[in-house]
């Protein structure tokens, strides 16, 4: 049925449409820190990371990167690919920070000497824990061939954010992304890439552009998340 719901998470929802492999996703006026021990509903929030997000997945596929992403349907609305998602959460770091630098005692804000990738298990009951290649495969989250194409895409889509967001001096420092596979068994990158789940600091003083104002009481996000959308619009609009 159309517009029923099928999925509800931390910040957005996701409906069915009158084509059956399309949904509808509605982001949510929604903040969360600590896997959602901590939770703010912040208005205006769910049309920024929205429009935020568009505007990346446009610029990514113009770059030849395929999505799940169709199009921008209103403020805190996009029309997207329905995909089996893969409960792995793909990490690239590029700069010491958050929990990286906290876990292995590794100076904040040190630039790393390659990109290095994580896999996290999505799942909340557990804590999403760390896991390699080897756990992906015995928990039956994907095959050999699959992880491999997954970190391929993974590092390629870690390249093309660096250039986009230097276009708009912003740095890069990390950030998360999900997969999913099509009907046809073919992989594409899902879910979204926005400030909250991608670590941005500003190219000329390193403050921060992301949910960590948030996590860290510094501010206010949605005066941060709309210089991101300004700075977005201004260049590729």
């Amino acid at each position: 049925m159309k517009d029923a719901l099928v999925y509800e998470g931390k910040a957005k929802k996701l409906f069915k449409t009158d084509v059956p492999d399309q949904l509808r996703v509605e982001y949510l006026d929604q903040a969360t820190a600590l896997n959602g021990a901590r939770k703010d509903v912040i208005f205006g929030k769910g049309n920024l990371n929205n429009q935020i997000t568009s505007i990346v997945f446009e610029q990514l596929h113009k770059k030849g990167l395929a999505s799940h992403f169709i199009k921008q349907l209103s403020k805190n609305e996009q029309l997207i690919q329905a995909l089996d998602i893969i409960p792995l959460e793909v990490v690239i770091r590029n700069v010491s920070a958050g929990s990286f630098a906290k876990r292995l005692a590794f100076g904040e804000g040190i630039q790393l000497e390659r990109p290095i990738l994580e896999f996290y298990y999505k799942e909340d009951a557990l804590d999403d824990p760390m896991i390699n290649d080897d756990h992906v495969q015995i928990l039956k989250i994907a095959n050999e061939q699959e992880i491999e194409t997954i970190k391929k895409e993974a590092f390629r889509i870690n390249q093309l954010l660096i250039e986009l967001f230097k276009e708009i001096d912003i740095r890069l420092i990390d950030f998360k992304v999900e997969f999913g596979r099509r009907a046809d068994g073919e992989i594409l990158l899902a879910d979204e890439i926005t400030p909250d789940t991608c670590r941005l600091w500003d190219l000329a003083t390193d403050e921060p552009l992301d949910k960590d104002v948030y996590r860290k009481n510094l501010g206010e996000i949605v005066p941060v998340y709309q210089e991101v959308l300004d700075r977005l619009e201004k260049k590729f609009n």
